[in-house]
């Protein structure tokens, strides 16, 4: 049984506590830590601490690996391969060799062993008694292993044959090792900066761009777009993305020339880069992607105001981020309403959750209520549901405390991939929603009428979500669905909310899982 972690404060602690442990205490410690470890672990760590101290600037290295261990893990790979099945930790002693040996620099012997070992197992021909994956028995990082083995085909190789070197060392172990970007890759694993890179660069471009001529596809990136981007961004920098992103016009190649601006920091380059990318995408998720980075880029260049930037992003794909970031900047009450009222002309249809808050903040409280009450009760995490986001705000504004509000399922409203400056920032802050209720001027709601529809809404809704679970047997999400009931009787201790909830009760009396959710949640609200 698997016990929890007891203290949040445990990590900070053990900081602290390794930061006061001297050597010789640490290295006690580990070794009896590695002494409690299975045998997969064990290896795992261990490489850990060798890769690591061989990195390190004591000039420390494994011991040299003979020409007979090297021998034998040949001999053992093609017996394995003969017999179709092999010892998961004899292939982790064998490799583990390859490695010391790749530590050493000892590039001919981690060839050699790397070259046995790694395609017999990309290939499948030895069963290891896994399920599905290499690494779920081996405590070797085969995908550390097979970068070494690249980087060791790199360094064996002539420099005119040294880009079809590699690229046949990434076919061989394609299987327990991922490329996503093979020169990355490769100088991560070498430690050091590769040797002759200025010569190999143009050739290998060459190799790429020959395999991504005839395999280029319009609706999705692929392994030698990837390359080809990150090889030509080497050479010419953020000139050469811009050139296959006008050519192409896809969204990787989009994005990754307005990244290479965003992590120069040029911001006054990447502000008409995103904006142009905008204009040449296709669809309209990346356009509006492509609009957050503008707004971003116009932020780091000092502009007072970014809000047209925020606003053609989210009249491109509007999303609740998106709106309230626009909504945030809107300044004073009255310009606020304004934009509240534009929104809500261009606001689609499906967007249930959007309309569901613009009519409240417009003041249209029975219209915003009717779209809670008449919302499915499954499909509460979806992003246009507006469940998640209104029933919470419902519940706040008719008072009810925070902690009885219940645990409002999130939205699926994902952000997509964000342009961070070098200091780690994100693009545009999204305003909290309460923060823009405020600012629209809906701060309670005192009106007898007002106060009836929302709750009424919260009520449909709380049994639209209890009939959606149990009607479906979604047992995980009856806590969800109680909170939501609790929320209710929070909001209105009347004796006809309890004789709701009695009938609810008395409805579902063949749920006891439900039941003892209920009990429990609104013994506590």
């Amino acid at each position: 049984m698997k016990v929890a972690r007891q203290a949040v404060s445990q990590p900070s602690d053990v900081d602290a506590a390794l930061a006061a442990l001297g050597a010789d205490d640490l290295r006690e410690v580990v070794r009896e830590a590695m002494g409690r470890l299975d045998e997969r672990a064990h290896e795992a760590v261990a490489g850990a601490i060798i890769r690591r101290a061989a990195r390190g600037a004591s000039g420390w290295a494994p011991a040299a690996v003979s020409e007979r261990e090297v021998a034998e893990a040949v001999a053992f790979a093609e017996r394995a391969r003969q017999d179709g099945t092999a010892d998961p930790s004899e292939v982790d002693e064998r490799l583990g060799r390859g490695t010391a040996a790749f530590l050493r620099k000892d590039y001919a012997a981690a060839h050699r062993i790397y070259g046995a070992l790694l395609p017999m197992l990309a290939d499948g021909d030895v069963d290891l008694g896994q399920d599905e994956l290499v690494s779920e028995v081996l405590g070797v990082d085969t995908d550390a292993c097979a970068a070494q083995y690249v980087v060791a085909a790199y360094m064996l190789a002539a420099p005119a044959a040294r880009a079809d070197a590699v690229r046949a060392a990434i076919r061989e172990v394609d299987g327990v090792g991922y490329f996503f970007e093979p020169i990355r890759d490769m100088e991560r694993a070498a430690g050091e900066a590769l040797p002759g890179l200025d010569d190999f660069l143009p050739r290998w471009r060459a190799v790429v761009e020959g395999e991504a001529a005839g395999g280029r596809r319009a609706d999705r990136d692929t392994e030698t777009d990837r390359w080809l981007r990150e090889v030509v961004g080497r050479m010419e920098g953020p000139a050469g993305l811009a050139a296959i992103a006008r050519r192409s016009s896809r969204p990787d190649d989009l994005r990754a020339w307005c990244r290479s601006l965003v992590e120069a920091t040029d911001w006054r380059a990447a502000l008409p880069a995103f904006e142009e990318a905008a204009e040449l995408a296709r669809e309209a998720a990346p356009r509006a992607e492509f609009l957050d980075g503008a707004a971003f880029a116009a932020q780091r260049l000092g502009e007072a105001d970014v809000s047209p930037w925020l606003e053609r992003a989210w009249r491109a794909e509007p999303t609740m981020a998106r709106l309230l970031r626009w909504l945030g900047r809107a300044g004073a009450a009255q310009a606020m309403q304004a934009r509240i009222a534009e929104a809500l002309a261009a606001c689609p249809q499906e967007a249930q959750a959007q309309l569901a808050l613009l009519r409240l903040l417009h003041g249209d409280v029975a219209g915003s209520a009717k779209l809670l009450a008449e919302a499915p009760g499954l499909g509460w995490s979806g992003r246009d549901h507006p469940g998640h986001q209104v029933f919470p705000l419902f519940a706040a504004l008719l008072g009810c405390p925070a902690s009885a509000a219940g645990p409002s399922e999130p939205g699926s409203d994902r952000e997509p991939p964000e342009f961070e400056d070098d200091e780690g920032d994100r693009r545009i802050a999204t305003p909290p929603m309460d923060e823009i209720v405020r600012a629209a001027g809906v701060e309670g709601v005192r009106d007898p009428r007002s106060r009836a529809l929302m709750l009424a809404a919260m009520r449909e809704a709380a049994e639209a979500r209890v009939a959606g679970v149990t009607g479906q047997k979604r047992r995980r999400h009856y806590g969800h669905a109680a909170s939501l009931v609790a929320a209710c009787v929070a909001c209105d201790r009347s004796p006809e909310t309890d004789r709701w909830v009695a009938t609810l009760r008395g409805e579902y009396r063949r749920f006891p899982a439900l039941r003892e959710e209920l009990d429990r949640r609104i013994g506590s609200a």
